[in-house]
């Protein structure tokens, strides 16, 4: 997870928006592998939808129905991930690109916490991801 945080650390602009695009798509899949190897499950390498990302978090939440909390947030990284690749493919000076790969950073980002949350607090997502636990942890 410590590679996640370093990606998410460094600026959206460091690569080209499909390449980075593509990064973030992985390590999207790179967090949900986490997730199920630290329940003892062997990550699937099937995709949902023509996306891995998406098939990982059914095998995810598969036992664990507050899991289903980040479902929108993957399916929110597979959409940015096609708009950049059309829009950048279309024009690769885009700054509708620029602007995807910032927000793809962003819905990363949320998916990390929730999950990195999750794995220390069990009951993370019944409500949503900032729930108690890890607001009343920190203070």
């Amino acid at each position: 997870m410590a590679e996640i945080a370093e990606l998410l650390e460094a600026p959206a602009a460091a690569a080209p928006p499909a390449e980075r695009a593509r990064d973030y798509l992985f390590a999207g899949e790179a967090v949900l592998e986490h997730w199920l190897t630290a329940h003892e499950r062997e990550p699937t390498q099937s995709a949902v939808e023509g996306f891995r990302l998406l098939a990982l978090h059914r095998q995810g939440a598969k036992g664990d129905p507050s899991f289903n909390a980040c479902r929108e947030t993957c399916r929110e990284l597979v959409y940015h991930h096609n708009v950049i690749l059309d829009v950048a493919l279309a024009a690769p000076d885009n700054a509708e690109a620029a602007s995807r790969v910032v927000m793809m950073r962003f819905v990363l980002n949320h998916l990390y916490l929730f999950v990195s949350g999750k794995l220390e607090e069990a009951g993370l997502g019944e409500f949503c991801c900032s729930a108690r636990p890890l607001r009343t942890q920190s203070a």
